[in-house]
């Protein structure tokens, strides 16, 4: 298939590239730098730097399409509640234009990079599908408001779609691993602890009614995350919108994840323990049952050590 990529060139997008060329398919990325790197676009696919309001219809006018995998999206929780404009405009607005540009140039099938934030706090662990949508910041809020429009354009105009929700996801794939100026994933943190680029690794909160007292997250392994993006672009249904979570159904802790830092690099990695941050539920986890089942999606690197040690592989390269 001929398929667009939106934001292809950062972490996950550029992995689910990196996989779409290994199967056979033509690949353009766009992408307009802002938190990308125009190296991290793997060998064989076209790049077209811009955003989506700019650019999307131009790209997709050019040749006949078969399908986008949508991942440009400012993603910083953090900044979306300093700075929620831009989350409405980037995320939303450029969303809009796309799916415009999409209907204009008679594209067929979406998959888009949504996040289990939409469901904010919620009720019961694991989280399933068909749990009520309350997000807690904008980020959460932006994604949900597209995947509301992703459902009315389906049902107007036909597009078969399928939006991923999912936590944390970690891990690389061979020359493609984390590059974000500003991190915020636990993996990569521990693993700057490691190389010596932070002095300890920060726990905010270890009272939680856990069972070690720290926070437990949903991680999956970015190339699992690229394998379900192909099963749902095989899947979508013109005219349907459907929605799967992606996760592990059990989680890890904090320290279940410094542990494995530990086990897989050799090293220590001090911790300090630092006041909660307001807001953190102690547990956050999503069933991936229903992808399971509908589309056969099997996880093949569950485990959080195999997720540490392709993101510690990355690192040692970099670094090299």
């Amino acid at each position: 298939m001929r398929l667009l990529v939106t934001g292809g060139a950062g972490y996950i997008g550029g992995v689910v590239t990196l996989h779409l060329l290994k199967a056979g398919h033509e690949v353009t990325v766009l992408d307009d730098l802002s938190t990308g790197h125009a190296d991290s676009v793997p060998d064989g696919a076209a790049f077209v730097e811009g955003t989506l309001e700019d650019a999307a219809a131009a790209v997709l006018s050019r040749d006949q399409y078969d399908g986008v995998l949508h991942f440009a999206a400012k993603a910083l929780v953090g900044e979306s509640t300093q700075h929620p404009e831009r989350y409405w405009r980037t995320n939303v607005v450029g969303s809009l234009a796309l799916l415009e540009a999409m209907r204009a140039n008679a594209v067929p099938r979406l998959v888009f990079s949504s996040t289990a934030a939409t469901y904010g706090e919620p009720d019961e662990v694991p989280i399933v599908e068909t749990a009520p949508t309350r997000p807690t910041n904008p980020y959460g809020a932006s994604k949900l408001a597209v995947d509301m429009m992703i459902t009315s354009e389906a049902q107007a105009h036909g597009l078969g779609a399928i939006s991923l929700r999912y936590f944390n996801v970690a891990g690389a794939s061979g020359p493609q691993g984390e590059r974000h100026a500003t991190e915020t994933h636990i993996i990569p943190i521990a693993l700057q602890v490691v190389s010596g680029r932070r002095p300890t690794f920060g726990i905010f909160g270890d009272d939680y009614p856990t069972p070690d007292g720290t926070c437990i997250r949903d991680y999956v392994h970015v190339d699992d995350l690229a394998d379900a993006h192909q099963l749902a672009l095989d899947a979508t249904v013109p005219g349907e919108h459907r929605i799967y979570n992606l996760g592990s159904g059990a989680g890890f802790s904090v320290l279940d994840v410094v542990e494995a830092v530990r086990r897989v690099t050799g090293h220590p990695v001090p911790t300090e323990v630092q006041p909660r941050r307001g807001g953190d539920p102690a547990v956050l986890v999503a069933s991936s049952a229903r992808i399971r089942e509908d589309l056969g999606w099997v996880p093949r690197k569950p485990t959080v050590d195999e997720m540490v040690a392709d993101a510690w592989a990355f690192e040692q390269a970099r670094a090299r």
